[in-house]
């Protein structure tokens, strides 16, 4: 027989029964015994372990686990569950999302939206470089030109700087019978030939400002095959080609590009850029030109601004017209070329539909020429008139203006020489 307090002999670890099978865990010396409704020593009994258990050493009490459990007993023990390769797995469960805070599983990708900000921005580019060569295109193909510069025997040779005679016509061409009495140019038939109320030549120099230099159209000059009349005369004889042999033969200045506007067309390109701004020092009132106009600042619209260039009911009649009409076309030029008409659809396209109706050019001009005659007429430019000797009847020809001959042929003369015009020589209304 083996007493308790003799050591038996020496059991193999699978011998060794496993612990807390049969009843409550050893309880700790000094404890106090259970009580009737003590639980925590109600410790369910555990089933058998599996084989693989069996075979395994029990936990030791230095071991961190044996720790954990603490000294007043032992925990349940674990069953370890044996791998299968046919226990299906459980995938992990994502981390909740900062968005709401509610560990709401994200949702699934959406797909990008394609934004297209470079296309249209590209395409913006594109418009806004194409836009003024469309322009330019158009109106190089669609102006009208004429035969104005014709070479003859004795013509003034080719003289420095650049050129240009700007004509004001008072064609009626293409007017109805209303748009007539609208813009009071009188009936067609009434009128023999076609004349001109406006003369300007415009030199623009290598270097520094251009000069615009009105010559009256009643100025009394030698018209080649007519003889001795008033200038318009020479446009009313033989058009365009008379007229600037005529200009060539009276100043020595060799003409390089004609420009022409009619009444319907100066009208309409006033009207498509919205009207113009003018200052009037006194009232203006002419029933001929059809206007009736205030003192004071005021805008202009088509007819009115053709009523103001054509009227002579001033004081100084011719030459007060001649300013007005460096004036207003000053102020016309620098709208149209301003960056609020040219920005503006609904202003540039009419502005340029009605130019190249409007517009009669030499057959050497082209939209680059008519450029630099804009930029040029824009760049404060020296604005003055050809150096009057006084008025004086004459028989056939009526009331004509007399040019000082000294005077203007050294005024000329600098012009053809590409050289400054002197101070002296330099003329405006009420000097």
């Amino acid at each position: 027989m083996i007493h308790r307090n003799e050591p038996g002999p020496a059991l193999a670890w699978s011998q060794v029964p496993p612990r807390n099978q049969g009843g409550p865990p050893p309880r700790h010396p000094g404890a106090r015994p259970p009580g009737p409704g003590d639980q925590r020593d109600r410790v369910p009994p555990q089933r058998n372990p599996p084989p693989q258990q069996r075979n395994n050493p029990p936990p030791q009490r230095n071991q961190p686990g044996a720790q954990a459990r603490g000294a007043m007993g032992y925990a349940p023990t674990q069953q370890p569950v044996p791998f299968r390769e046919d226990t299906p797995r459980t995938p992990p469960t994502p981390p909740p999302t900062k968005r709401g805070g509610g560990g709401r599983p994200p949702r699934g990708g959406r797909p990008k939206r394609k934004r297209h900000w470079g296309r249209w921005l590209l395409a913006l580019v594109l418009v806004i470089l194409l836009l003024p060569i469309g322009a330019a295109i158009y109106v190089d193909t669609h102006i009208t030109r004429i035969d104005a510069l014709a070479n003859y025997s004795g013509r003034v040779g080719d003289t420095p700087g650049t050129n240009w005679l700007l004509v004001g016509s008072d064609s009626r061409a293409g007017l109805t019978s209303a748009q007539e009495q609208e813009l009071s140019t009188g009936d067609a038939s009434d009128v023999e030939g076609e004349r001109t109320d406006t003369v300007i030549l415009v030199h623009i120099p290598k270097s520094g400002k251009p000069t615009l230099v009105s010559l009256p159209r009643d100025s009394y000059v030698s018209i080649p095959g007519v003889g001795k009349d008033k200038l318009n005369a020479s446009f009313a004889s033989g058009g365009a080609q008379l007229l600037v042999k005529t200009v060539e033969g009276a100043t020595g200045v060799h003409i390089d590009h004609y420009m022409q506007v009619g009444f319907g067309g100066f009208a309409n390109v006033v009207d498509a850029v919205g009207g113009i701004d003018m200052c009037l020092d006194s009232p203006m009132n002419d029933p001929l030109a059809g206007i009736n106009l205030p003192a004071g600042c005021q805008k202009l619209d088509g007819a009115q601004a053709l009523g103001f260039v054509r009227s002579r009911a001033t004081p100084r009649a011719d030459l007060d017209r001649m300013l007005n009409q460096r004036k207003f076309l000053s102020a016309l030029l620098k709208k149209a070329a301003s960056p609020a008409t040219l920005a503006n659809p609904f202003k540039s396209w009419p502005l340029i539909t009605n130019l190249t109706s409007a517009l009669k050019v030499d057959k050497g001009a082209h939209i680059w020429n008519l450029a630099t005659l804009g930029k040029a007429l824009d760049n404060d430019p020296v604005t003055t008139t050809v150096p009057v000797g006084g008025f004086e009847d004459v028989s056939g020809s009526g009331n004509v203006l007399l040019w000082d001959k000294t005077r203007a042929s050294a005024f000329f003369d600098a012009i053809a020489k590409d050289q400054q015009i002197p101070a002296d020589l330099i003329t405006t209304v009420g000097s």
